[in-house]
Order: C-alpha cells, then sequence, then structure tokens
C-alpha cells in the first residue's frame, strides 16, 4: 500500500516571487512489486503500444453497463424538460449520439478492438433536488473481448451532447462520475461496481 504525506509550506513574504507558488510537497513512497493481475495488456515485452491478440479466446456473451452524470443550473434542466432549448429534444438527440458513438469507439481509442455490437441501450434519469441527469449505457456482443469501452464511450458523449446542445444557456455544467457499473462475460467473468 501506498505512503503519501503531503506537508504544506507556508510561503515566506520575504522569499522570491517563484518561490511563493510552492504550497505543498508531496512523498510518495511505494512498494515495486505488483501483482501479475495488473499488469497492462497493451504493452508488449519491449514496452512498446500493441493491440492486444484475442484470436484464441472464445466468443461469449459480453455486456457493460456504465453511467455518468451532469450538473447544470436549475433553469438549463427545466429548458430540457419542457423540450424548449433553443437547439431542440436535447435528451432525444443525445441517445443517438451515444449510441452513434458506441459504434466509433473502436476509430477513438487506438488499441480498442472494432466490435459487433448486438445490442445498445441509453437512458436518461432526471433528479430535479440535485438538477442532474444520469446517463445509464448498456452494450452488449458476442466476441472475444468486453464491451467496457463502449459502454463507456455512449455515457461520454450522450453526456457532452447535453452540453453542446445547453452550453448557451449554462457553461457551468459539470460532467462527473463517469465510470462502468457492471461487465458480464469472458474470462474474468462478472464484475459489479461497489
Amino acid at each position: 500500500m501506498p505512503h503519501i504525506h503531503i506537508q504544506q509550506v507556508t510561503p515566506n513574504k520575504s522569499k522570491s516571487k517563484a518561490s511563493l507558488t510552492t504550497l505543498f510537497s508531496e512523498n510518495i513512497t511505494m512498494t515495486n512489486k505488483t501483482p501479475a493481475s495488473t499488469n497492462l495488456t497493451h504493452f508488449d515485452a519491449s514496452g512498446q503500444a500493441h493491440m492486444v491478440d484475442v484470436g484464441s479466446k472464445n466468443d461469449t456473451h459480453r455486456i457493460a453497463v456504465a453511467s455518468g452524470c451532469i450538473r447544470m443550473k436549475a433553469e438549463t434542466l427545466a429548458l430540457i424538460q419542457s423540450g424548449t432549448a433553443k437547439k431542440g429534444d436535447v435528451l432525444g438527440i443525445a441517445r443517438i449520439a451515444a449510441i452513434m458513438a458506441t459504434k466509433r469507439t473502436s476509430d477513438l481509442i487506438p488499441l480498442c478492438h472494432p466490435l459487433a455490437l448486438t445490442r445498445v441501450t441509453v437512458d436518461f434519469s432526471i433528479d430535479e433536488g440535485n438538477s442532474s441527469i444520469t446517463c445509464n449505457a448498456q452494450a452488449e456482443t458476442v466476441g472475444k473481448t468486453g464491451v467496457e469501452m463502449e459502454a463507456l464511450t455512449a455515457v461520454q458523449i450522450g453526456l457532452l451532447t447535453i452540453y453542446d446542445m445547453c452550453k448557451a444557456v449554462d457553461r457551468g455544467m459539470v460532467i462527473t462520475d463517469v465510470r462502468v457499473m457492471e461487465k458480464h462475460g469472458g474470462k474474468s467473468g462478472d464484475w459489479t461496481a461497489e
């Protein structure tokens, strides 16, 4: 387990302006033992990036679910809910953009395998109390590698589309908490976020 020590430094007014920018320093000590299961698979023995060879893996039904949130002003959320945003049906367009994005994932992420997706769903839920919209995306395939990146891409592009369509009235929107919530299938089996 890494040990992190953060020490706050009080700037001395008599020091140079450059030294005033130093507000803290870190001393990080980490062990050099890395479990075999954490080896990065996208690098070969010489450290060069490569696309992982999945040719010998069995085709299995694979599912990934990702989620993320965009926070905004209450007035912006009201525009989206009422369908009166200047650019039109925000959530309808964001849903189509998210689905389209899943099909382009391997074009956007260099070492990601192109996949034959069998299903993609994108849903939005509105939380008026927190003035936010959550995007949930599920991607599915029958193949040799997982669909986590496709689900994450759907969420990111769905939320970015909401931002794009509403930025004229709210540039302070914040996209947050984008993550894989669960994955199923493949050699590593099922996984669910805590």
